[in-house]
């Protein structure tokens, strides 16, 4: 009987993310259904980028027969992800939150809203700094006898993974805030371990990125801005936690 006692914390703990899954995945559904009708038009904008840089003759091309329908699916469902980070963010939060001290539960809406802004930022430094940068530096290769010829699943498939990978690593000072306050980093630890954060900037923009030099740079770079601004951030956030012990033995 005790036995089952022990269990079942953890059944109910791995319930409640079930649960929490389930309306993740339910949100991004009605996020791709609301997208669908949209998806030529989304395609287009995310587009853009890459036909600005692109001879006045230059277009895209699909190989197979399926290859623009399915592209367009994809659109959808990345457009109805971005749609659902809300949502997502939340239920994360509130998947953590049992967790937590009673005064650091009233951070939800804050942290959804800058963990939805930050990840908005990301994608934004992606598409309007790094992709045009990117595309002219890459279609500077073309000559008389060699011409790009990007396909639509290829373009894709490349533009949103650096718009995601680009919207996850902005997260990183969000995160440094929740557990600097949560007491289990500070700015004193993050300082100590800088000189390896470049080990691990490099490795996350390699992995994160297409295995080229200058994608790695685009991604590493504002990464480690990042690091050296969730340093502050600690900093702060830290600091203002530093009362509670005299307080709690008052």
């Amino acid at each position: 009987m005790a036995v089952e006692e022990d269990k079942l914390p953890v059944t109910d703990h791995l319930e409640e993310l079930r649960s929490r899954l389930i309306k993740c995945v339910l949100a991004v559904a009605v996020g791709f259904g609301l997208s669908y009708s949209f998806s030529k038009q989304i395609f287009d904008v995310l587009t853009f980028p890459l036909i600005s840089a692109m001879p006045p003759d230059g277009k895209l091309i699909y190989t197979s027969l399926q290859e623009a329908f399915i592209t367009y699916l994809k659109v959808s469902f990345f457009a109805g992800l971005f749609l659902a980070a809300p949502v997502i963010f939340y239920q994360i939060w509130k998947f953590v939150m049992p967790g937590l001290y009673e005064n650091e539960r009233r951070y939800v809406l804050p942290f959804v809203i800058t963990a939805c802004a930050f990840f908005l930022m990301g994608a934004a430094f992606a598409f309007f700094v790094a992709f045009p940068f990117g595309f002219r530096f890459f279609l500077g290769f073309t000559t008389e006898r060699i011409q790009a010829l990007p396909s639509m699943k290829e373009y894709l498939s490349l533009c949103m993974s650096l718009m995601i990978a680009f919207g996850i690593t902005f997260e990183l000072p969000v995160v440094i805030f929740f557990l600097a306050r949560m007491g289990i980093v500070n700015h004193r630890m993050l300082k100590r371990y800088r000189k390896y954060s470049f080990l691990i900037i490099a490795v996350v923009a390699a992995v994160l990125t297409p295995p080229d030099v200058l994608s790695m740079a685009l991604l590493g770079i504002p990464l480690y801005i990042l690091y050296e601004l969730s340093l502050v951030v600690a900093y702060f956030a830290g600091k203002k936690r530093a009362p509670a012990p005299e307080e709690a033995a008052g």
